[in-house]
């Protein structure tokens, strides 16, 4: 198993943000997962980093990357991931194969692992449509568990891991097979219109959407009647054309990114007394104001 040594993250980071971990894992199958779960049962795990804003100041710590699980199978109509995967991939994959259910996946930054973990979705479709079961590793257990998708109790934007520190290694979907496999082609490239139209592109570093919709309204109206576009703080500004992305323009830090979602968030709660949830995790060391600010954000550690 490949273990890196005071390793630059910056790179593998949407963001283009954050410093040197101090050690990371780089697992190649469930073994070798479990055994570095088994000899640090805190550690952190991540996927390819596209939703998490790591600290400038780095990470004294150790933590787990899965983009070496990355292995997935076709048959028939099942389908079988691994959690390092990244999603497009696995899209344009089951495609070609005529299989349906995964378009959404295409726009999308993230890996395998974390799109189950959230109940990724969009355009109509969600992970939970397809789902099949989950192998995931079970901290409080200590050991490797499978998952349906009845005991996954997924919702909008989560699911059961998310309340019990489970980790997902790999799923199972059973996809539908399409009459024709250029319908499949259609709405993707009708899915990836709509990111490029309405959402920054990758080669501007973003992490995707800041905050949840809160139930029944969305982030991006409310941020947007706040009056929060074109936003700028050190280094990075909110989007011009949707007031839920930051984009790091000029090589900010992460604590211009969080005093910029404190003002986002401060403006929200202020006109309209909705506290947002950031989309956002963080890793990474604190100095007091970054501490304060992920205290008053309720950022995912």
């Amino acid at each position: 198993m490949q273990i890196e040594l005071d390793y630059d993250v910056k790179k593998l980071t949407s963001f283009k943000c954050g410093g040197k971990v101090k050690k990371v894992y780089f697992p190649e199958n469930l073994s070798e997962f479990e055994r570095v779960l088994s000899e640090n049962p805190n550690i952190p795990v991540f996927g390819n980093l596209s939703n998490t804003l790591v600290s400038s100041d780095g990470y004294n710590g150790a933590i787990v990357l899965t983009t070496r699980m990355n292995k997935f199978t076709i048959n028939g109509t099942s389908v079988v991931a691994e959690c390092g995967l990244k999603g497009p991939k696995l899209a344009q994959a089951v495609a070609e194969a005529s299989l349906s259910g995964l378009e959404f996946m295409i726009a999308f930054p993230g890996s395998i692992g974390g799109e189950v973990f959230m109940n990724a979705g969009a355009h109509g479709q969600s992970v939970a449509d397809c789902f099949v079961e989950a192998v995931c590793y079970s901290r409080d257990e200590g050991k490797i568990v499978t998952l349906s998708k009845k005991t996954m109790a997924f919702d909008y934007r989560t699911s059961i891991c998310q309340s019990f520190d489970l980790v997902v290694l790999s799923a199972t979907f059973e996809l539908q097979k399409a009459l024709r496999k250029s319908d499949i082609e259609v709405k993707m490239n009708e899915n990836l219109a709509f990111r490029k139209a309405k959402q920054p592109s990758l080669a501007l570093p973003n992490c995707g959407s800041v905050f949840r919709n809160p139930e029944g309204d969305s982030a991006g109206r409310l941020l947007d009647a706040a009056g929060v576009k074109g936003l700028t703080v050190g280094g990075v500004e909110v989007w011009e054309n949707h007031a839920n992305f930051i984009i790091n323009s000029k090589n900010g830090t992460s604590l211009d990114i969080l005093e910029t979602m404190d003002i986002m968030y401060s403006q929200v709660k202020e006109q309209f007394n909705i506290e947002l949830r950031p989309e956002v995790r963080y890793l990474g060391n604190k100095n007091e104001k970054e501490d304060e600010l992920c205290k008053k954000l309720k950022m995912i550690k």
